[in-house]
């Protein structure tokens, strides 16, 4: 019976005029999108520009199956408004119910159809889909078609739910009001009551938006399905049940208690596909860009026990919003892809107000105490202030003066190991992949320590001026300094042994001569094995030469120039070459380029043991020997006194075997190439990238612990084998013939029906 419901229900969808009406709107408009986005990438390849990731640009998050969502809730109750509300108001209720058929194979016959009609609407993309397997190169299909499977899902959803609004009333506009307003709550559904403990759970899994987000990426979560199975059971439930209650005329209270029941059941099964214990998760990406590296993974197989994420939440500073109470479930979801392979992980949130460095709340309430502070922020977030604690409070539970009592995490593994987890001062703010993974593995991991060398003037770790060196070292407010990627930073002298726990030592742009005793030093801690990096300088060749004699490197005289159009002489713009990518290939490539402002150039000879890698190096460039004015002079090759042009090499890297283990040392001409002057700075036509200078170098000498390698592979579907001049009979078949053929039929279909 069910099948014969069908059959009849899809004859009358097929006969309506409003059926093909949404056919032809729908093709016209995924035409209209999919030509428009097709041709820019065909246009963008034919003048020579790369494409990267085609497939889910023209059918993700932001291409054809998005527009199409944002779209179907305007069809589908035109579609569902008649199914039962037509049989009410013409009386064939009754001849159904006087059939031998339930009101389960009723609901379910009319669903059907409404399967079987969705089937046709998602076969209009399925066109497109099939169109790029044989035009893309490497198109991904199957991240594709788990996009298409949300758009189908989502279909069905919604015609459940128009399904049951159409029981409700005999007046089809009644039901396309009630359908879309729904639709409405169920999309802001995980707004609602967030700062109640006890349901914001069931709010946020209610919530239909977003949900196939994840779908159109790429990535099948068995949250996401079940969520539209349950939503569809419920509705096609609560249908049967209002069919049940209008046959038998059920009295109001038991109908409530049935419907009640229902919805419980469902919330209930709906909670339990939350927990992150129960759920599965498939990445049909190429690169697996929904799941976390193998880098990551690999630290999450060594953290076994229980793990807490404790966020400690100061409402004066800056990120106050991340973790309030009705943010809890979304700042949850942040961790989602370490769910995945960590279940257990548990979070606990710690709200407080101290002293912190906040400029615009400053302006905001000039004059107010920290407390009086805390009470406007609180009153403007409608939280109760007795959820936040005082600064005597939380200094009894954790001391974060240190820290700035700034926004951060505190990660904790049952064994009572800790690290913790901070947010940045860019626009992205919270942490990604790369500064959470450096967090976890501090807990099963020794951290690699850096040591930077004090005196003589060096460059220091933790001088913020635009000479120090604090942005790429322990900046903690700076996503990419070494200390939230993996690394602990100290400061050491040289009238002493180097300690044992050094892991790296930096001596960088040295301005007065070693003592003889801290030559000795640095010269037993060479000997021992011990990680090195050499920064030099213009103008220090006397005093760092003596450190680097030993390593059989010599910073030669004078300073490297290259006249530019770009920029002053002195201004090096050295390239990698492909030494250097095989030495740290995440962050080094053949080609790259970095600014060295004020360089000297590099001899070196490899009869001390070592085996020399050149890292960077400048072509056409010469040592300038005598003084010069790059600003206000023309700066000429004097070859009188020696002048030459030639390539010249700007870093090296050193290696040997001692002491059972693999000795790495780097030298660089120029210690200002990593200052926080230079990394922060943007130079016009100048593509640098001073910033993975740092990464590589430290990637290396940690062999490969920090900072991590969170690369995923490339992406292949970069390639369109169509030419720009094929565009206009791709626009006209998808444009104009598709959408013309389906009105073709409808209107075959009317007028031989309305010929019978």
């Amino acid at each position: 019976m069910i099948g014969h419901i069908a059959k009849t229900e899809l004859q009358t969808l097929f006969y309506s005029p409003i059926a093909w009406l949404v056919l032809v709107i729908i093709a016209i408009q995924t035409g209209m999108t999919f030509t428009d986005n097709f041709g820019s990438i065909v246009e963008s390849q034919a003048s020579g520009y790369s494409n990267t990731g085609i497939s889910l640009r023209l059918f993700g998050p932001q291409g054809l199956l998005f527009m199409l969502q944002n779209n179907l809730y305007l069809y589908i109750p035109l579609l569902t408004m008649g199914l039962i509300s037509r049989e009410l108001s013409s009386g064939s209720i009754k001849l159904l119910y006087s059939a031998p058929v339930n009101n389960a194979q009723i609901v379910l016959g009319k669903y059907l159809a409404m399967m079987i009609f969705g089937l046709t609407i998602i076969s209009i993309p399925l066109i497109y889909i099939i169109f790029c397997n044989f035009t893309v190169e490497h198109f991904e299909l199957g991240a594709v078609l788990a996009g298409l499977t949300g758009i189908y899902l989502l279909i069905c959803t919604y015609s459940a739910i128009g399904l049951f609004m159409s029981s409700i009333s005999s007046y089809q506009i009644i039901a396309v009001i009630c359908t879309v307003t729904t639709l409405g709550v169920l999309q802001v559904a995980g707004t609602m009551w967030q700062d109640m403990e006890f349901v914001q759970d069931i709010t946020y899994w209610l919530s239909i938006s977003n949900r196939t987000t994840e779908l159109f990426r790429g990535l099948i979560c068995s949250e996401d399905i079940l969520y539209f199975i349950i939503v569809s059971s419920l509705f096609l439930s609560l249908t049967i049940a209002r069919l049940r209650v209008i046959r038998q005329k059920i009295a109001w209270p038991v109908a409530w208690s049935r419907y009640i029941g229902i919805f419980a059941l469902a919330m209930l099964l709906g909670f339990l596909t939350t927990r992150p214990y129960l759920m599965s998760f498939h990445d049909a990406t190429h690169q697996k860009s929904n799941t976390l590296t193998p880098a990551s993974q690999k630290i999450l197989s060594k953290l076994d026990g229980g793990l807490t994420i404790t966020a400690y939440n100061n409402i004066l500073d800056r990120n106050y919003y991340l973790t309030l109470p009705k943010a809890r479930t979304f700042d949850k979801y942040r961790f989602r892809q370490y769910w995945r392979f960590k279940p257990e992980i548990k979070f606990q949130y710690i709200h407080y107000y101290d002293k912190v460095d906040n400029i615009a709340l400053e302006q905001q309430y000039p004059g107010l105490s920290d407390r009086e502070k805390m009470i406007k922020m609180a009153k403007y977030s409608q939280i109760d202030t007795s959820l936040f604690l005082c600064p005597e409070e939380i200094r009894k539970i954790i001391d974060l003066s240190h820290e700035g009592n700034r926004f951060l995490r505190v990660l904790e593994r049952e064994n009572g190991k800790k690290a913790i987890l901070r947010t940045f001062d860019d626009n992205h703010s919270i942490p990604t992949e790369n500064e959470i993974s450096a967090a976890l593995q501090r807990l099963v991991m020794e951290t690699p320590i850096i040591g930077f060398f004090q005196g003589h003037e060096t460059r220091d770790y933790t001088d913020p001026s635009e000479r120090g060196y604090s942005r790429f070292s322990g900046d903690i407010q700076n996503r990419h300094a070494l200390i939230n990627n993996g690394f602990d930073i100290t400061g050491v002298q040289l009238d002493k042994e180097v300690p044992d726990s050094i892991d790296i030592l930096v001596i960088a742009d040295v301005r007065t001569s070693l003592e003889s005793s801290e030559m000795v030093h640095l010269n037993n801690y060479i000997a021992k094995g011990g990680n090195l990096v050499i920064a030099g300088d213009v103008n220090r060749q006397e005093y760092m030469n003596p450190i680097t004699e030993s390593l059989g490197v010599t910073f030669l005289a004078g300073q490297l120039v290259k006249p530019s159009r770009y920029s002053t002489a002195d201004v090096i713009i050295s390239q990698a070459g492909p030494e250097a990518h095989l030495l740290s290939a995440p962050y080094f490539y053949t080609g790259m380029q970095i600014v060295m402002p004020g360089c000297t150039a590099l001899a070196y000879s490899s009869k001390k043991g070592y085996r020399v890698t050149p890292l960077f190096t400048c072509d056409s460039s010469w040592n300038k020997l005598e003084p010069s004015n790059f600003i206000d002079d023309t700066i000429r090759l004097n070859t009188t006194i020696g002048e030459t042009i030639q390539n010249h090499v700007t870093a090296l890297a050193l290696s040997r075997r001692v002491n059972n283990k693999e000795q790495k040392i780097v030298i660089l001409g120029d210690a200002d190439c990593i200052s926080n002057g230079e990394i922060g700075r943007w130079r016009a036509n100048l593509p640098t990238r001073n910033h993975s200078l740092v990464g590589g170098i430290f990637h290396w000498m940690s062999d490969g612990q920090a900072p991590l390698d969170v690369r995923r592979p490339l992406s292949q579907d970069n390639k369109v084998f169509l030419d720009a001049d094929e565009l206009p009979l791709i626009k006209i078949v998808f444009q104009w013939i598709i959408p013309g053929l389906l009105f073709l039929m409808g209107l075959f279909i009317w007028i031989r029906r309305r010929g019978k």
